[in-house]
């Protein structure tokens, strides 16, 4: 059994398959009716209308329509498009066990339905009424069914008996004439839309058809033969067959005849009742589940038990099967399976040359392609008949057919082929025959078990692996074992080709390794999940792991050179073996379950097809996909391979051909124009397109100025002078400001109506007659600042005098006037502020003059030069005026494409001029930079260059240019040069965050957030607040302000601290404020501090050096260790000051104040601070009467080295006098939760000890501990702004 798709709910009543649709309906239980997507695992829909169990259940063969049968005695018709129920039949009056369609229901709208009312009912559903009821058992009705075929319908009944009956009369009477129907039958109209008789009689009729049924339809046969209830019966598809399940356990086949029926055998092997049974759709078989928690599956000729499968603890209830895919489900107390009962994949392999060796039934065929005629792919030569093996060798078992087949590739002189099955665990036969007559002498009968399939290693030999020791078996073809190998991983579940002698490839868990047998070694290793298959290409060079859901291409080493998924199952594939046109071994199509794809070695992918139903490919030549369809029928359908081809053309610089493929293929859409903007190329996407919108922003993507001014008059054509074709021109003028073409800025702005703009830029430009016109037309305009602005930018003070005057300002007209020396215009001004009963008296002394703060003169600086558009950078540009050569050496056959419509957006002609001459130019360069790293000084065999000396002018005279047709003159590519702006650098901020993951520099870039999360990912830091100071010094010291000239702003110069030899360009870093210098420095100050008892600056200076650490870059190993070290030591200082804090508050506790001094002493200080620990502690424990812990700390004390200098005398006698005494007494007063000899860490939080196995949490930063897990995600107490219980990577301490 292969579950395809399993699902939990409740108990599952009813099932039905959709006829089109990967779809399945499942009524509950519950009164749940789900629509489920069984290929992806998701409920589609929902429907909850019944009141109580559904127990029936299906769809309609063409219209979007479910119909369901419940408890509540309703028979109810969905509408799953519009997600709610149509109508309701009322007329059962008990439970309804099943619903069903007619199988024609185009012609027929019945539905037929079983109750526990004893009755079966036929309905249309297109006027809602009842056709007719069936009377007859006198047991609940388990089940009805039609026959797919004919005017019949069976039922199975717990009166221990199965119907058959008769529809022809109904049939006749529904499709009769005027005359055909019986008068009166309630709710029928004849095919003139003439009713019946009366309202009356017509409601008598439907009372007698209520009680007593109707004639229309007959039984036919009475089937008896069970001892208990039947529980359901089924037709067979096609033959007269009967198939029926009972509570005697028991699944019985009945055979029909035009005049009986009667029983041919019964099929025994439940051990409980018989819930449900059907015939298979494709092949002799009955599928039965039961109560008993198995399904069954019996063979119909042999009538024997071919396989049983078991659920533990769910009873099966129902059975549903596809009508045209080998697809069954069953529903049990706790969901439903989707299943199949065996793999569908032909067991095929190529075979050299235009051969393909392929199993079909209990035959292996060769089909040679070369001799194919017509429309078939070839002919098929029969080579063998395999042997049935294994238990099931009476009877063509499920999963007993081959698996695997492998043909030897590397013995010229016969065909070898190993077939593999999965019988008994696993098995091969090795078949020989002669290559000349294929169909004479044939050898087979050399068999042995495998997991797995076989593969040749050489001329003579094959390798299996061992199903029990997993081991390689090699044998020769005499099926001789002649060498054992050990595998090299303990888990290899199967062998694959290899691709050479000698080798093979090894599947372990989502692992695929490459082993060479006779050397024992590992070549090559890559990750691959679920590996279904092994294709090689035809050269060898390359190799697709086909995966369940993905697919990774390889080169003859294993090594990966793309990998691919995709969210459907992956069925098939091969390598493109065209002879021309440069895609053999290069182009890799495979299949899913309704597509052909494509992959290319690069790693882009695409959608070639679409498929009815699932084939495996096995050979692909040109736009020519050859195939098996699960029937193991060769077909070969057609593809088109163009879109993959212009890839493949691309990727590998073929240009000529991708020129000829741009003129004469049928290649457009967004996906084509997307792609070539992805990979770099928007200049040949320019020329995919006609759209102007489209076509301007993939012109101003390359820097186009000329084409993209062509689009943009199209659009304004189009669009008229309204806000959209605004923003175009603004976009343009954007675009040729950054390339500095000012002219054509100048004519955007003017398109624009930007008067603002386009005023400063003639003052940048220093064109003072233009910006005079500027000021006539803001006169013009009646614009007050637009005329203060140009009569500032042109430095008309008189003008500016004007504009304040008319605008009643008088005041600041007066002022200004007088400081610009125009006494006449002032005299007046004051004439007419006076008369306005104003005063100009202390108006100057509101703007001092001469001093810093005053007034000045406003005067724009003079233009030096008035030159054209500015300097860019003169490259190499391109040539490809010969497109038929195209790429030296190779050979593309040039093929015709089919006519192009016009509305394709397809070009179907000739490169324009404006492409050959400025846009071939964008476009090669780029190509070339793509792989050389933007060296332009090398033109990589593409021609010279014709340097231009300038661009064209355009002026005014091309804001009045036409537009032109961008499609026209295509036939000559000039070899013209031309000018591109060179790539623009990248800031140094830039490069600081993209060259580094240490948070230093992405703080020294700018990055905050980015450095925040760097620590919060490595270190698990939360509390930034601790952080903030040295973040910012960070940011703050990585730059330089420099003072610039007058009237400018500073310049900010980036400090780096890898420039020594040179600039880094962009592998630049930045400088760090902090360095291990002063974090030395720190330590040292901390050390001073805790030596002079100042515990709280000593806490301070540590604790300032642990915040400083993360932000710290090292330069080498050695300076990474030594900052670790001191991280440590500022954590064991820390820790030890807490310490003597807590002694201090706990002065009047004896044992909590000697347990804390002796806690102190295993803090890792340094020796001379640890004298002064071990002198404190044994103080403490000894005036406490502690004497076992006193002696302790006066033996390590006298151990310490400095211990025996001058100075430390009086201390030395002191602890031998202490430890004189507690050896004495030898005895404790108090219990003390301290052990000398045992090692543990201390509690960073509660100060108790943790010893070796105790349960405790880490800070992933400074490394504090904390006893039991209460401490887990709160802040550290130490470090103060990290995690505890995090595990992260750790300190980072370079870049």
């Amino acid at each position: 059994m292969l579950t395809k798709f399993e699902s939990k709910s409740a108990r599952v009543k009813g099932l039905a398959f959709h006829p089109v649709r990967p779809w399945i309906c499942a009524s509950l239980h519950n009164g749940v009716i789900q629509l489920w997507d069984y290929r992806v695992g998701t409920v589609i829909d929902r429907f909850e209308e019944h009141d109580g169990p559904v127990r029936g259940v299906d769809f309609h063969l063409h219209e979007p329509l479910i119909v369901t049968g419940g408890d509540d005695y309703k028979i109810k018709v969905w509408d799953y498009k519009l997600r709610r129920c149509l109508f309701t039949l009322l007329g059962h009056l008990d439970y309804i066990r099943t619903v069903q369609f007619h199988p024609n229901a185009t012609q027929f709208p019945w539905i037929l339905s079983a109750s526990d009312d004893q009755t079966l009912r036929l309905w249309d559903f297109h006027k809602r009424s009842c056709l007719s009821v069936l009377t007859g058992h006198n047991h609940y009705v388990m089940c009805a069914a039609f026959h797919p075929s004919e005017d019949l319908i069976v039922s199975a009944s717990l009166d221990q008996t199965v119907r058959v009956w008769d529809t022809t009369g109904l049939r006749k009477k529904q499709l009769g004439g005027p005359g055909g129907a019986e008068p009166g039958f309630p709710g029928m109209t004849d095919s003139n839309g003439r009713g019946g008789t009366s309202a009356a009689a017509a409601t008598a009729l439907n009372v007698q058809a209520e009680l007593f049924g109707t004639n229309d339809v007959v039984v036919k046969y009475v089937l008896e033969g069970h001892d208990r209830g039947v529980n359901w019966a089924a037709f067979h598809p096609t033959l007269p067959l009967l198939a029926s399940a009972a509570d005697d356990r028991q699944v019985k086949l009945w055979r029909m005849s035009e005049t009986k029926a009667w029983e041919v055998d019964t099929l025994r092997g439940h051990a409980n009742n018989v819930s449900c049974c059907l015939f298979h759709p494709k092949q002799e078989l009955v599928v039965s589940n039961s109560e008993d928690r198995s399904i069954r599956v019996w063979d119909v000729s042999k009538r024997v038990g071919v396989q049983t499968f078991r659920r533990e603890g769910d009873r099966f209830w129902i059975l549903a099967a596809h009508r045209s895919q080998n697809l069954l489900a069953a529903g049990h107390d706790s969901g439903m399976i989707v299943f199949k009962l065996e793999r569908e994949r032909p067991a095929s392999a190529n075979g050299p040359g235009d051969k393909l060796y392929y199993v079909r039934g209990r035959e292996l065929f060769c089909h040679d392609y070369a001799r194919a005629s017509g429309g078939s792919s070839g002919v098929d030569v029969p080579i063998a008949s395999l042997r049935r093996v294994g238990q099931q060798a009476q009877t063509d078992g499920i999963g007993s057919g081959p698996r695997f087949l492998s043909y030897n590739m590397q013995n010229p002189t016969e065909g070898n082929i190993l077939v593999c099955s999965e019988v008994d665990g696993g098995c091969y036969e090795l078949i020989t025959f002669s290559l000349t007559n294929a169909g004479g002498s044939v050898t087979d009968g050399k068999r042995g078990s495998c997991l797995g399939p076989g593969v040749f290693l050489g001329r003579n030999r094959f390798a299996v692996l061992d199903r029990h020791k997993r081991e390689i078996v090699v044998k020769n073809l005499n099926n001789e074992t002649t060498k054992r190998v050990q595998a090299p991983l303990p888990n290899v579940d199967c062998l694959y080709d290899g691709g050479a002698s000698g080798r093979i490839i090894l599947r372990a868990d989502d692992r695929a390794v490459l082993f060479e047998v006779q050397s024992r070694r590992v070549i090559g290793e890559l990750t691959a999940p679920k590996i279904k298959n092994v294709v090689w290409s035809p050269d060898g060079t390359k190799v697709a792991l086909l995966c369940k859901y993905g697919v990774v291409i390889a080169n003859r080493q294993l090594e990966q050179l793309c990998s691919i998924s995709d969210t459907v199952r992956i069925k098939s594939g091969a390598w493109d073996v065209s002879p021309t046109g440069g895609t053999s071994s290069n182009l890799f199509i495979y299949t899913t379950l309704h597509h052909v794809k494509y992959c290319l070695p690069t790693g882009d992918t695409g959608t070639i097809r679409t498929l009815d139903n699932p084939i495996y490919a096995t050979r692909v030549v040109k736009d020519q996909l050859f195939c098996l369809d699960r029937e193991a029928r060769s077909r070969v359908i057609s593809i088109d391979t163009t879109e993959a081809r212009f890839k493949l053309a691309l990727a590998n610089k073929k240009y000529g051909q991708v020129m000829h493929m741009v003129k004469h293929s049928r290649l457009c859409g967004r996906a084509i124009v997307a792609y070539l903007q992805s990979k770099g190329f928007p200049e040949v996407a320019l020329h995919f397109v006609r759209d102007p919108q489209t076509r301007f922003r993939l012109a101003l993507a390359c820097g186009n100025i000329e084409a993209a001014m062509e689009s943009a008059f199209s659009l304004e054509q189009q669009q008229g002078s309204d806000g959209k074709s605004r923003d175009v021109w603004g976009e343009l003028g954007s675009e040729a400001l950054r390339q500095g073409n000012h002219q054509v800025v100048e004519m955007s702005y003017q398109r624009k109506k930007d008067f603002d703009r386009l005023s400063f830029l003639y003052m940048l430009t220093g064109d003072s007659e233009k910006l005079r016109k500027m000021l006539k037309i803001s006169n013009m305009r009646n614009d007050i600042m637009g005329r203060y602005h140009n009569g500032l930018l042109l430095g008309d003070a008189a003008e500016r005098v004007a504009v304040l005057e008319a605008s009643g300002n008088l005041p600041l007209a007066y002022i200004s006037a007088n400081l610009h020396g125009l006494e006449d215009v002032a005299e007046r001004i004051k004439v007419a502020i006076e008369t306005q009963e104003g005063s100009v008296e202390g108006l100057m002394d509101k703007v001092p003059v001469g001093t810093k703060k005053g007034g000045r003169l406003l005067q724009p600086p003079t233009p030096i030069v008035r030159a054209g558009n500015w300097p860019t950078l003169e490259i190499k540009k391109t040539t490809l005026e010969d497109l038929s050569a195209g790429d030296a050496g190779d050979e593309y056959e040039e093929e015709e494409a089919a006519p192009v419509s016009a509305d394709t957006g397809a070009v179907d002609t000739a490169w324009d001029d404006d492409f050959a001459g400025d846009d071939a130019g964008v476009g090669a360069s780029a190509l070339g930079a793509a792989d050389d790293d933007f060296d332009m000084g090398d033109d990589m065999g593409w021609g010279d260059d014709d340097g231009l000396d300038d661009l064209a002018d355009f002026g005014e005279d091309a804001a009045k240019a036409a537009p032109v047709d961008e499609m026209a003159g295509l036939d000559v590519i000039s070899d013209d040069a031309g000018f591109q702006m060179p790539p623009s650098g990248r800031p140094p901020a830039g490069c600081w965050a993209a060259n580094s993951s240490h948070a230093a520099d992405h703080m020294a870039a700018g990055g905050a957030s980015s450095a925040m999360q760097l620590l919060h990912r490595q270190i698990a830091a939360s509390d930034f607040s601790t952080l903030k100071g040295s973040m910012l010094g960070c940011y703050l010291g990585s730059t330089v302000s420099l003072p610039g000239v007058p009237g400018s702003g500073s310049i900010i110069v980036p400090l780096m601290r890898n420039d020594a030899s040179g600039h880094p360009g962009n592998e630049s870093l930045p400088r760090t404020s902090s360095t291990m210098r002063s974090l030395v420095a720190g330590v040292r100050q901390g050390y001073r501090f805790f030596q002079t008892g100042k515990f709280n600056d000593a806490k301070n200076s540590f604790a300032g050096v642990m915040s400083q650490i993360p932000l710290t870059v090292t330069d080498s190993r050695s300076e990474a260790n030594e900052m670790k070290e001191m991280l440590e030591i500022c954590r064991e200082y820390i820790t030890a000051i807490r310490i003597k804090g807590a002694m201090a508050e706990a002065g009047a506790d004896p044992v909590r104040s000697t347990e804390l001094s002796a806690y102190f002493t295993h803090c890792n200080l340094q020796p001379v601070h640890l004298l002064l620990a071990l002198r404190s502690a044994m103080g403490t424990s000894f005036k406490h009467k502690n004497f076992i812990a006193a002696a302790s700390f006066a033996r390590r004390l006298l151990e310490l080295p400095d211990m025996k200098s001058e100075r430390n005398a009086d201390l030395r006698m002191k602890a031998g006098k202490v430890l004189q005494k507690s050896e004495q007494m030898a005895r404790n007063e108090h219990t003390l939760n301290y052990k000398e000899d045992a090692a543990f860490t201390i509690d960073c939080k509660d100060f108790v000890p943790i010893y070796t196995g105790e349960e405790c949490v880490k800070c992933s930063y400074c490394g504090s501990t904390y006893k039991g897990s209460s401490m887990k995600g709160q802040v550290c107490v130490t470090d103060g702004f990290c995690t505890i219980g995090v595990q992260t990577i750790g300190l980072v301490t370079g870049k």
